[in-house]
């Protein structure tokens, strides 16, 4: 007995294997839990894109059992769309959305989706908040695809990511809005940032050294080539001091003291040379740039019993 039949996109046939194994994989578990003896349930292939959901007699029964195999199944849909098509579905949207606007790099845009949904971490307190997002997602995908069984023995899968899961849809649509806003913002500050490198490399030198210390998170001392803590003078070229307070954050105002001073050489002494603010100094000041990780100079201010003069400027 046929209970459903599930229809894959055309551009997807070669999952049609993965998702039967998927579904008969969750539906075997949950069959197991409702202590259902003997092999029940069968999806099976009709085509290279069409699975089909057999019912077993006389080990299946339509009244106690197609509950727990729609749950099954809708789980493991929900899995293959969350893991296999939510990339195309974006794709699609943004294709949608910004179809006129040519300035829009779709790819791009893609990628920056796939960060927010699958990056590293969040906030740096790792993937457990991304996983349990994703976890929402699917619970979200299975709940609707449940409902849509319950009353349906054909699934498009098409179908139903275009013109069904609405919240699923919308979200996803949210999550674009966002993801077009960070492109935005960070072409911006790359495009000030290589501002800022030209207006660097017009500048003359006016002195031989500074070291700019790293202490941790965003506190930074500035010292001259003597290693005395020293407080630089705001910057003489008025288009450049208006350009660093209206563009520049509290955490990368060091750059601006450090476009000030205008130094040939600047020497950072940090434990922490990937943090993204070292990283944007070294691309503004380029070659001028060298890191020091430890060295008799720096290191006492490492330690937990080094000092700093209470003159000296903190960022």
């Amino acid at each position: 007995m046929e209970l459903f039949t599930v229809t894959l996109p055309s551009n997807m046939e070669q999952s049609a294997a993965q998702l039967a194994a998927l579904m008969a994989e969750y539906t075997t578990n949950d069959l197991h839990i409702a202590n259902i003896e003997g092999e029940a349930i069968a999806y099976t292939l009709l085509s290279e894109k069409e699975i089909s959901c057999q019912a077993i007699l006389p080990y299946f029964q339509l009244a106690d059992h197609s509950q727990s195999v729609y749950q099954a199944a809708s789980k493991a849909l929900a899995e293959f769309i969350v893991t296999d098509m939510e990339p195309l579905i974006l794709a699609a949207i943004i294709r949608r959305k910004y179809r006129n606007n040519h300035a829009i790099d779709a790819p791009v845009i893609e990628k920056y989706c796939h960060e927010l949904l699958h990056g590293t971490e969040w906030d740096g307190l790792g993937t457990r908040f991304l996983d349990a997002d994703r976890q929402r997602r699917k619970t979200k995908v299975a709940d609707e695809i449940d409902r849509y069984l319950q009353e349906n023995s054909v699934l498009n899968l098409s179908g139903l990511t275009s013109f069904r899961l609405q919240p699923y849809r919308t979200e996803l649509a949210e999550i674009v809005d966002y993801a077009l806003d960070e492109y935005v913002l960070d072409k911006q500050y790359q495009e000030f940032i290589s501002l800022l490198k030209y207006f660097v490399g017009l500048q003359e030198s006016k002195v031989p050294i500074v070291h700019l210390v790293h202490k941790g998170s965003h506190e930074f001392v500035l010292f001259n080539e003597k290693f005395q803590p020293f407080e630089p003078k705001p910057h003489s070229d008025k288009l450049v001091a208006e350009m660093l307070e209206t563009e520049m954050n509290i955490e990368d105002m060091v750059i601006s003291s450090l476009i000030a001073v205008s130094p040939k050489h600047i020497m950072i002494h940090t434990r922490q040379e990937d943090m993204q603010v070292i990283r944007t100094i070294e691309t503004i000041f380029d070659n001028r740039v060298s890191l020091c990780t430890q060295c008799p100079a720096c290191s006492p201010c490492f330690e937990s019993n080094g000092t700093i003069q209470p003159d000296s400027r903190i960022y």
